[in-house]
């Protein structure tokens, strides 16, 4: 969860020293080796809108062969906008420029963590977190011997060289956690670590070949520890392990956290290519060759794992299942869709079997090829026999329908959920599209905002500047918004055509008189107009507001795109307060007030009738924190409405999250043709003081939900929508105005989920909740009881359809 302090110390499970007590392990087998997931991304040539600098779309890329990834040698000239001396911060690190080799042989340890490090970045245990001083941590190709960990601190980008990923090789004696530790534990701490792990934000580490071979086959080999909450991604990475039978190495570790999306990776060797261990998170894209274990699951409320490729490993999915309750907390739900599985013995296996809910299990469209047991038990009972076949849609754990209020626990085929042909892929399953990385682009292809007069000091208004730039190159160059914060007093639009790329997540914020007033809302962002056809790329975009700003609609997203992906954001979120600069911190928006001044969105981010949307890891937070400052203090801010979708489709939301805005966090009203996996939610810590709608005003013509009787937002509220296809879900309510002895008694909040009786085709697989009396409800009235649902911390149900 993205709460500081929502789980006591007592809640947040499996530390380290559990990891010897499960999971053991048989022989491996020899591996196939598989190079990095270049995913290139090609040229995308419809565009309605095209800049005044070209006469026709920008095309293929024009890097020659031999050239560096265009971020090498781009001109950076980015700036933390609030830092406290914004001109000499360093945000773009070269390690090279460090003192790094990359040459196989020289210990680069020191080097990489001075890179890391310099200009007083926030970590080492004495900072919480912090937006004011960003990085991104730059790897030309090579190989960067290390013998202890990459310490990674707070917002901080890894990047290696997109075009050839560079290795990073632990030495044959590497000593600690891992060869990327994201979450380190401070020496002699007892146990206390860098950050608290449900607070770890803003981190992404990209395009690396990770090898842990040359380290002994019995040592604890790790490549990355990645123990992380929210708007994080790990992306286009390769693990390569021992193949040595009884080897101890893993590819990623996680114990704790609440994210977070990774994808595209691949795990070669291992005892285990995942060992996890999370709230919640979504997984898109990961092959496993050869491990003994693919996945190593110790506990979580909900994952969801898309487009899964298992080939020779023994066991797929080693699952820790059994505990019902809040102490004996472990594997609470997955759910798997889209696997590809062959020459593996056992797909799924518990740790003890289920005759009631105790883990539940959704495995839909997976494709097995002598692959003997599909679901089975520690000690060797099948549940689902495998063999050469194809599982459509597949169930263990409670099963409802329709307005009935009665469960029944499965193991067995479950109501397929309909899928719109327009969200599949060629080999039908669901699409998925790595984050754009222009590899094949050259340095003279991107403009840069900075140098075409925006200045992104958080100061200047730089609406007329940055509206200049996008009317001149949309369409004709990609577009490089360098560090900084760009302040903008009026609606900026982001034409159909628009490729733009962020460093270290540059902010676009909002602020000004426009955006004041409740009654008459303002777009801040408007992605293309109405009507518009073409693509839009975003990527590493932070929309932000500067309050008060009650009239703000942070994004409205109208762009409409033939190609499947054409119109998407990937690593890109909105954040409302909480940050420097934003005027929404605790200074003026402390805990338990009401303050006019605190308003900070009147809706974050709108997808109108005509688009279509692709968001991958997008996170729609109103700061229940402030990340500067102690980086723990609560707040009172207030935004209206999370993310309202009324698009026709096809939409896929792939790892996205909505926290604490006052309405909803997501309504689909009118909505059609939706793949949603994993979305998580948190209700607001005040409500219900006051309830909702207020401190806003119900908005017919926002379609905003009714409320009767109801005290707090609703996390999901689908209308008159249909084919919504919600595969994973984590709604949480975590307090009663900022009192949080709710939880335990689930009392935070009565309902939390609806879905009226005009919408059809809509299925809801993997529900999780917290501190909800009702986990489902049909035309506002409760249906499904989180009693007989209890599953460990959380409540779970598998599968509900209409």
């Amino acid at each position: 969860m993205s709460s500081g302090g929502s789980v006591t110390s007592s809640q947040r499970l499996h530390p380290s020293t559990r990891l010897a007590n499960f999971a053991q392990g048989v022989r491996d087998k020899f591996r196939r080796k598989q190079h990095p997931p270049h995913t290139r991304t090609p040229a995308m040539q419809t565009v309605l809108a095209l800049g005044s600098s070209c006469s026709s779309p920008i095309g293929a890329g024009t890097a020659a062969p031999g050239d560096p990834f265009w971020m090498q040698n781009i001109q950076h000239q980015g700036t933390a906008a609030f830092n406290s001396d914004p001109s000499s911060y360093q945000v773009f690190r070269n390690v090279m420029d460090f003192g790094a080799k990359g040459d196989g042989v020289t210990d680069d340890t020191a080097a990489i963590n001075n890179a890391m490090s310099t200009g007083g970045r926030c970590g080492g245990g004495s900072c919480e977190s912090s937006t004011v001083t960003p990085a991104i941590v730059y790897f030309p190709p090579g190989t960067y011997v290390v013998s202890t960990p990459i310490n990674t601190y707070y917002y901080t980008q890894i990047i290696g060289d997109a075009r050839t990923p560079p290795t990073l090789k632990a030495s044959a004696g590497f000593t600690g956690m891992a060869v990327i530790d994201a979450d380190p534990y401070i020496p002699n701490g007892g146990g206390a670590q860098w950050f608290t792990n449900q607070n770890n934000f803003f981190r992404s580490v990209r395009n690396f070949v990770i090898d842990l071979t040359a380290m002994p086959a019995s040592a604890s080999a790790t490549g990355i520890h990645w123990q992380v909450a929210q708007a994080t991604s790990l992306m286009n990475i390769v693990v390569e392990m021992s193949t040595a039978a009884g080897n101890a190495h893993q590819g990623i570790w996680m114990e704790n956290g609440s994210g977070g999306f990774m994808g595209d990776l691949v795990f070669n060797g291992g005892k285990y290519g995942m060992w996890v261990g999370n709230q919640q998170f979504t997984v898109r894209n990961v092959t496993v060759n050869n491990a003994n274990t693919a996945v190593y699951s110790i506990w979580n409320w909900g994952w969801t794992f898309q487009g899964i490729t298992i080939n020779n490993c023994q066991v797929g999915f080693d699952l820790m299942t059994g505990g019902t309750s809040q102490s004996t907390q472990t594997v609470g739900g997955e759910a798997i869709i889209d696997a590809v599985v062959s020459n593996t013995p056992i797909f799924v296996r518990s740790s003890v079997a289920s005759s009631s809910l105790a883990g539940s299990l959704v495995l839909n469209n997976i494709q097995l090829t002598n692959v003997p047991t599909a679901v089975g038990v520690v000690g060797g009972q099948t549940v689902l026999a495998g063999g050469t076949t194809t599982i459509d849609s597949w169930g263990q754990g409670n099963v409802y329908s329709g307005t009935s209020a009665t469960g029944q626990f499965v193991q067995a085929n479950i109501p397929a959920p309909t899928k719109s042909a327009s969200l599949l892929d060629s080999a039908g399953r669901i699409f998925g599209r790595m984050h754009p990385q222009y590899e094949d682009y050259a340095v003279s292809q991107f403009v840069s905002v900075k140098s075409n007069g925006a200045k992104g000091d958080g100061k200047t208004d730089d609406t007329a500047s940055l509206q200049a730039i996008f009317n001149q190159f949309s369409g004709c160059n990609i577009i490089f918004f360098d560090a900084g914060t760009y302040l903008i007093s009026n609606t900026l639009t982001i034409p159909a055509g628009t490729q733009m790329v962020g460093e270290a997540w540059s902010v676009i914020m909002g602020g000004g008189s426009v955006f004041q007033d409740q009654s008459n809302p303002t777009v801040m962002v408007k992605v293309g107009n109405s009507g518009d056809e073409g693509i839009v790329e975003i990527t590493d975009i932070l929309f932000a507001t500067q309050g008060p700003a009650p009239g703000a609609i942070v994004v409205e997203w109208n762009v409409h795109s033939d190609q499947q992906g054409g119109a998407g954001m990937w690593d890109s979120h909105i954040r409302l307060g909480g940050a420097a600069g934003t005027n929404l911190e605790s200074a003026q928006c402390p805990s338990g007030s009401q303050n006019d001044a605190c308003f900070a969105a009147f809706l974050a981010l709108h997808l109108t009738p005509g688009s279509n949307a692709y968001l991958e890891g997008t996170w729609v937070w109103l700061a229940d924190h402030d990340l500067d400052g102690d980086g723990q203090s609560q707040l009172s801010i207030f935004s209206g409405r999370g993310i309202l979708s009324e698009s026709t489709g096809p939409v896929w939301m792939i790892g996205t999250a909505a926290e604490h805005h006052t309405l909803y966090q997501y309504n689909l009203v009118n909505a059609q043709n939706h793949y949603i996996g994993l979305l998580q939610t948190e209700t607001p810590y005040y409500q219900p003081t006051p309830a909702p709608p207020a401190p806003f005003s119900s908005v017919s013509s926002f379609s905003d939900p009714v409320y009767s009787g109801s005290t707090s937002a609703w996390a999901v509220n689908i209308q008159s929508s249909s084919d919504i296809l919600i595969f994973g879900a984590g709604l949480y309510s975590f307090f009663d105005n900022f009192d949080q002895t709710c939880v335990n008694s689930a009392s935070c909040q009565s309902q939390i989920l609806n879905i009226d009786t005009a919408s059809t085709g809509i299925n809801v697989y993997s529900l999780a909740t917290v501190g909800v009396a009702n986990m489902l409800s049909v035309a506002g009235s409760a249906v499904i009881s989180q009693a007989p649902n209890i599953n460990g911390f959380q409540s779970t149900v598998t599968a509900w359809t209409q």
